[in-house]
Formats: structure tokens, C-alpha cells, sequence
């Protein structure tokens, strides 16, 4: 009936069609709204009813869900994935409980479409600002899982996360210049030739292009945990080493945390 009031009134043809058209998608499988208006004033009554109850404490427990807000937020995800729209979820969402819950519901929603729970979480462990984006880095994903490195990759990337965690604090940078065993060497070599190709993949958006880069690092990487004790008795090397593996570890998960792919 708004859509009709609003046309009586004179309003311009796609706020009425918006009116009507911000409650979609209404159930599973409906039809989202179509054009910006429609999208934006549909966003934006999800967002203020999953806001404003979960204020109040009437977030949904168990299967209680009287308010719908599961379907609410599941309507956001279906919206900014399916539109293609190019807006950040935390410039949406100042709430971080709605995000989180938001969060949950994308998880459900991507692994309905196909993707496995590990593939989901690789890419959703990180909270990616931009949902619109993780159907890209889930295929990327998929196509660095199918790869003969990414088994010793994922674990390596694990075994650098443990360390990084045990260490006291972990410096922003390394300097060659302090490397001192060749494997350690070799492999910051390798990480400095290749990072240029990883940061052009990632700002052209081509993110299988930026997985599959460091499918070169295995080798060197092999060799350094071969070889290199990150722990040494000098600080000087010790902090150096933890520098390099962190700036090495915040390359390798732009996209996904690899960690999770490890089996």
C-alpha cells in the first residue's frame, strides 16, 4: 500500500517501486529488490531492526527468532553479494554483535552455494570488510587448495602463526642486511621478487592470481624451517627473524587465512 500512497503523493516512480520493494527478500529464495534506491532502503530497515533489537537485548537465541532477524541479515549478505555493491560491512554496522551475527549468516549462505565449511572459514576467519568481494577469494581459494604446494604452504603458514603468537612482540619490518644463514636468505629473496606480482593481483582484484604467486615461496620456505632456528640466542637475529616471518605471514593471508586450509 506505500508504494500506492506514495505514487497518489505525487513521488517519483522508483522511490514507490523502493517502498515496495525494500522488504525483499522476504523468505528464502525470494527475489531481491531491484535498482540502488530499492537496495539501499531495503539495507537499510534490515540493518536498523537487527540494530535497534539486538540494543534492546532481543537478539535471536536458539531457534527463537520472533523478529525475523536471521532472515533480516541474511537479506544484507543476499543484497551486497548479489548487487555487486561495493560498500564496507563496517561502515554499515558500527555494532559488533550485529557484524558478528551477520557474519554467521554469510557463512551459512556461501556454504549453501557450494563451497566447503574450510573454504568458508579461510576467507571469513579474516572478516572481510566487503562481502561482495568473498566470491572471488573463495574461488581463489579453491583454485590454491587444488595446487601441489598449497599442502606444505597451509602448514607452514600455521607453524609461522604459532610462532608469531609465542613471541613477545613481533617487529614491523626485517632487514636483509641481519640475515645470516642462506636458506633465510634465499627465502627473502624469493618473498621480495614475488611481493610486487601479489600487491598488482590484489589491487586488480585478481586474487587467484595473487594465491597462485606464492605457490614459489614452498621451496625456500621448506628450506627455512629446515634450517633456520627463528629462536636464536642473538636478540638481534631473533627479533629480525620475527619480523620477516610476520611481514611474511601478513602477505600470505591478504586473501584467506591459510592456516585453516592445513589438514
Amino acid at each position: 500500500m506505500g508504494r500506492y500512497y506514495a505514487l497518489h503523493d505525487g513521488e517519483p516512480r522508483e522511490v514507490a517501486d523502493a517502498i515496495e520493494a525494500h522488504y525483499r527478500p522476504r523468505f528464502a529464495g525470494d527475489r531481491l529488490p531491484d535498482g540502488m534506491i530499492s537496495c539501499s532502503v531495503a539495507i537499510a530497515d534490515k540493518l536498523d531492526a537487527l540494530a535497534g533489537l539486538f540494543g534492546i537485548g532481543q537478539a535471536p537465541t536458539g531457534e527463537r527468532d520472533p523478529f525475523g532477524l536471521r532472515r533480516a541479515a541474511l537479506g544484507v549478505v543476499r543484497i551486497l553479494v548479489e548487487r555487486g555493491l561495493e560498500l564496507s560491512l563496517f561502515e554499515l554496522v558500527k555494532r559488533e554483535d550485529v557484524a558478528s551475527f551477520i557474519f554467521e549468516r554469510a557463512r551459512g549462505y556461501f556454504q549453501e552455494r557450494g563451497y566447503s565449511a574450510v573454504e568458508v572459514d579461510s576467507v571469513l576467519s579474516l572478516r572481510p570488510a566487503r562481502l561482495d568481494l568473498v566470491p572471488r577469494q573463495l574461488q581463489a581459494v579453491r583454485a590454491f587448495s587444488a595446487m601441489p604446494e598449497a599442502e606444505s604452504l597451509a602448514a607452514a603458514n600455521k607453524r609461522i602463526g604459532n610462532i608469531l603468537k609465542q613471541a613477545e612482540t613481533v617487529p614491523p619490518g626485517f632487514d636483509i642486511a641481519l640475515m645470516v644463514l642462506p636458506e633465510e636468505k634465499a627465502l627473502a629473496s624469493t618473498f621480495k621478487q614475488l611481493q610486487p606480482n601479489v600487491d598488482g593481483a590484489l589491487r586488480s582484484l585478481d586474487y587467484t592470481a595473487a594465491l597462485k604467486q606464492l605457490a614459489s615461496l614452498k621451496a625456500p620456505v621448506d628450506a627455512f624451517f629446515d634450517k633456520v632456528m627463528v629462536m636464536d640466542k642473538d636478540p638481534r637475529v631473533r627479533a629480525n627473524r620475527i619480523g620477516f616471518l610476520g611481514t611474511l605471514h601478513g602477505t600470505m593471508n591478504r586473501i584467506a587465512d591459510l592456516s585453516k586450509l592445513a589438514k
